[in-house]
């Protein structure tokens, strides 16, 4: 299986879902969208696989999004996604593709549904335990 995150180093989300991932026996093609952000396209395709709006992917935390004024509806999808371009970390993430689909992993533990092997359990950064229950 071919699994792909697109991932923060310094976000703890991110770190235990690439954990995750490769507890499960998989070695993800990591992309650290903020050296290397996707192109619009990419960006694009990515919203649509998981289903999602503009919105839901677009991150306010730690991030220019009030600065910018992002929660005016004014803005269209168009505009939302050309100031995640300019400003990659207002992407939220980490979002991961598989075969399964792709899906924005807030909470990390999200990721489980998208791997084949998934871990029983495991234990975030914070000392939280995740069992499977399915």
């Amino acid at each position: 299986m071919t699994v792909t995150i697109f991932h923060n180093p310094a976000c703890g989300t991110s770190r235990n879902t690439l954990a995750m991932i490769r507890a499960s026996g998989e070695e993800p093609d990591v992309i650290e969208y903020l050296k290397t952000p996707p192109s619009r396209e990419q960006l694009v395709a990515l919203i649509n696989a998981m289903g999602v709006t503009v919105r839901d992917v677009l991150r306010e935390k730690g991030t220019p999004f009030a600065e910018l004024g992002l929660a005016d509806p004014k803005w269209t999808d168009d505009q939302l996604i050309e100031a995640m371009l300019v400003h990659p970390i207002l992407i939220n993430r980490p979002i991961v593709v598989t075969g399964k689909g792709a899906r924005l992993c807030r909470p990390s533990e999200l990721v489980l549904d998208l791997l084949d092997h998934p871990v029983a359990s495991f234990t975030k950064e914070d000392g939280e335990v995740v069992s499977r229950t399915t």
